[in-house]
């Protein structure tokens, strides 16, 4: 099926790899609110998301494949204006219906971050290690925040809380550079240095591969230590071990012929990563909230 040029650059779809960072939010509340937690999804995955993609897409003028398309087609003129809109409708559903100033206030500061991110007299994505931080830090900490408060969460910034802080960081940054390791030529005609092409196709896998144990790592200490959860572990371990998995045969591949670090095999590691991630935490939210 073929879609209006409109639609498919909003990529609605592509949301599935944002939400592990909504999912474990929700997993973490203290109860929740259904009424709450659906305005918040609507607003992020259905406005807020596609509104960031299509400004993306305005700005960038993608000939190449991007994120969940191959093939991109002419971004029509349309899509700033329409950009502005869902934007609009998004931080609205927040305030009416969450009815969260707080929470109003960091979708707003998500909406700017993601225009400074492409915006072309600011772009900071065209700074390698400054545009990884933005990323994990808006689309990772600042969404799980956003999400945390919007459910009710009652927020003490102590060790656990932090630590699930710097969860939402890696789990948005581990996969983020390899989501730019085939574009290094469009990239570069478009003056942007993304963090892979600093770290090359080689030192991307290492990197991510680092990020990949800090999240296990992480995990072992927020679900074990700290909460003396140890089956929510080996939840953990048996849901991602797919993830890990291909990500080692992929990592193998790619250094033996550089050439795999392709569209098809990046689609692939998101698809595997987010169905993996996502049941993971839809397990623990039924786990943590069946009775409430």
């Amino acid at each position: 099926m073929s879609y209006p040029p409109l639609l498919l650059h909003l990529r609605i779809p592509f949301g599935v790899y944002l939400m592990p960072v909504f999912l474990f939010a929700l997993s973490q509340a203290d109860s929740l609110d259904w009424n709450s937690t659906l305005a918040c999804f609507v607003a992020l995955h259905f406005f807020l998301y596609p509104a960031s993609n299509g400004y993306n897409s305005y700005m960038d003028k993608d000939t190449g494949s991007i994120g969940g398309i191959k093939s991109p087609p002419k971004v029509p003129k349309s899509m700033f204006v329409l950009s502005l809109i869902l934007d609009s409708v998004g931080i609205l559903l927040v305030y009416f219906w969450v009815s969260n100033p707080v929470a109003s206030a960091l979708a707003l500061l998500y909406v700017l971050a993601s225009r400074a991110y492409s915006y072309r007299k600011i772009r900071i994505k065209k700074f390698p290690v400054l545009g990884f931080l933005h990323v994990s830090i808006f689309q990772g900490v600042v969404i799980f925040l956003l999400v945390s408060i919007s459910t009710g969460r009652t927020i003490l910034y102590d060790m656990e809380f932090m630590v699930s802080l710097c969860m939402a960081f890696v789990l948005v940054g581990a996969g983020y550079p390899l989501t730019q390791v085939y574009q290094h030529e469009q990239d570069k005609k478009d003056g942007v240095k993304t963090l892979s092409m600093l770290l090359g196709i080689r030192g991307t896998f290492v990197f991510s591969s680092i990020l990949f144990a800090a999240l296990g790592a992480l995990a072992f200490y927020y679900f074990g230590i700290l909460q003396q959860k140890w089956s929510y572990l080996l939840l953990f371990a048996l849901c991602t071990a797919p993830v890990f998995g291909f990500f080692n045969l992929w990592m193998r591949s790619v250094f033996s012929k550089p050439e795999e670090a392709n569209f098809e095999n990046t689609m692939r590691m998101n698809n595997i990563a987010a169905i993996s991630v996502n049941v993971f935490f839809i397990i623990l939210i039924f786990l943590e909230h069946s009775q409430s």
